[in-house]
């Protein structure tokens, strides 16, 4: 992969990925003329519960499936790095690809509880944040003390689209016609939605190694 390039990281549990997941990611590489959209499947999220949880290998299955023939690659490379916090994740993969410019996407349902994550002032610091709006979180979203602290960083749509460098804290809001689709309302209309990936191994996108279930990060 060479350098240079401009990446969405999408980070989430995807139990299980679908296809949402897949538009709004299309959007944002359109919208903020990314080369790529990765995406962070989360052996262990610190702010979810683990009851409910598939297997990291059926969560990863269902997101290769929900990416295939687009330009997503989908990575449990907190696995590897060791990582668990978003914060720690992000400084990790800026050091380990310098010469790529990262921007972080996140849904307006993220961005109204942003305060609960870890150093959630050091991941804005770290690279510039996308937020996509999704309906019913407005008010939550415009309440929220991570808003209070980010409006002054909001900035327009071609201060990234301008082919310059980025740079941090910046917030940029994109708005496109809402997807009702959840992983909650999927979970509960096929509860055994995860044994339809418990096939041949899959493989990471983005560090080629073999994701094991053994090796998911217990939560906390």
């Amino acid at each position: 992969m060479g350098g240079n390039r401009r990446i969405g990281l999408l980070g989430g549990s995807f139990n299980p990925a679908h296809g949402g997941h897949r538009r709004i990611s299309l959007f944002a590489r359109d919208a903020l003329k990314l080369d790529e959209v990765w995406w962070l499947v989360s052996p262990g999220n610190p702010l979810k519960p683990r009851k409910g949880m598939a297997p990291l290998p059926a969560r990863v299955g269902s997101a290769i499936a929900q990416a295939r023939r687009a330009p997503i690659r989908v990575t449990a490379i907190e696995r590897q790095l060791g990582t668990r916090y978003t914060v720690d994740t992000l400084a990790a993969l800026t050091r380990r690809y310098p010469k790529k410019q990262f921007v972080w996407l996140m849904g307006s349902d993220n961005l109204a509880q942003f305060h609960r994550w870890r150093d959630w002032r050091r991941i804005a610091r770290t690279m510039p944040i996308a937020v996509i709006a999704r309906p019913g979180y407005t008010d939550a979203v415009v309440a929220s003390p991570a808003m209070a602290w980010l409006r002054r960083f909001r900035v327009p749509l071609s201060s990234l689209t301008n082919g310059g460098a980025w740079s941090a804290p910046a917030l940029v809001t994109l708005r496109f016609d809402p997807d009702p689709r959840s992983a909650t309302a999927i979970r509960r209309g096929d509860p055994d939605w995860a044994a339809r990936f418990t096939g041949p191994p899959v493989r990471d996108q983005l560090t080629h190694r073999i994701i094991s279930a053994r090796e998911e990060t217990p939560a906390p």
